[in-house]
């Protein structure tokens, strides 16, 4: 426990799990890479700001390799030796514990277990205005060559785009006897996302259907261990794809004796 063998084309090194650094050309130099921007007008003095900031962060020899006049503001590129190390053996996160089906496993498993259409209602709701994230999950064409739900056979997918009223989605969810409720979140500043997906879920309890639909949320900012925090079944962030929510929502399905 707590080391492991990395082989590259350059070394064969055992990395140490208990005390883990950045690595850039050799192991354990501790390289990172950052990019960000001063409110400074370019120049050098910027570029020094810049290092000044960078070893108050703990990185060391820190050196601008970019930067970039922003018309009042500067723009760095920066590399540094990160100092500090992580304890990556004793990292423990909270995640959608679910063995991901494909789409033809998908429909086969609504096939054998669940015998019946399975309703799912998606929406962008609130004020956000941004579908890049539903469709990727709802549409037919999906996203990054993973079919979108309303490509699955048993599954009967109503997107409804964005800016949905969380009351307008709960009144879908309804009409079309649901199965699951699957929202994205997109906009995120000042918390606005939190806000909204509280308030979902407590008109959902209202409404006296909470136990009766499965409750998902996604976005780039969405954590399982967040969406549970906020009453919801699950959580999925980036790098999701419709079979990942489909595998789970047909699992709990049957799980919940829903069928």
């Amino acid at each position: 426990m707590g080391s492991h063998t990395t082989h590259s084309a350059c070394e064969t090194t055992t990395v140490d799990l208990t005390n883990v650094k950045p690595y850039g050309d050799t192991m354990n130099d501790g390289m990172m890479q950052l990019s960000f921007t001063l409110p400074v007008p370019y120049g050098e003095e910027a570029n020094e700001a810049a290092k000044i900031l960078a070893r108050k962060m703990g990185l060391d020899e820190p050196a601008v390799v970019f930067s970039k006049d922003m018309v009042g503001f500067t723009y760095f590129v920066l590399y540094g030796k990160c100092q500090h190390t992580v304890d990556y053996s004793t990292i423990k996160v909270t995640k959608v514990e679910v063995d991901v089906m494909d789409r033809l496993e998908c429909e086969k498993y609504i096939t054998e277990n669940i015998k019946r259409p399975v309703v799912i209602v998606g929406a962008c709701s609130g004020t956000d205005a941004h579908t890049v994230g539903i469709d990727a999950i709802m549409n037919m064409k999906g996203f990054h060559e993973h079919f979108g739900l309303e490509r699955y056979h048993g599954i009967e997918a109503v997107n409804m785009g964005s800016q949905v009223p969380n009351e307008v989605l709960i009144a879908k969810a309804i009409e079309v006897n649901a199965d699951a409720i699957l929202v994205s979140q997109i906009v995120t500043q000042k918390d606005v996302h939190i806000a909204n997906l509280t308030n979902l879920a407590e008109l959902m309890e209202a409404e006296g259907i909470r136990d009766k639909v499965i409750l998902i949320c996604g976005g780039p900012r969405i954590s399982h261990e967040l969406a549970q925090e906020l009453g919801y079944d699950a959580g999925f962030g980036a790098h999701t794809y419709a079979e990942d929510v489909a595998s789970f929502i047909l699992t709990e399905i049957v799980k919940r004796k829903m069928v």
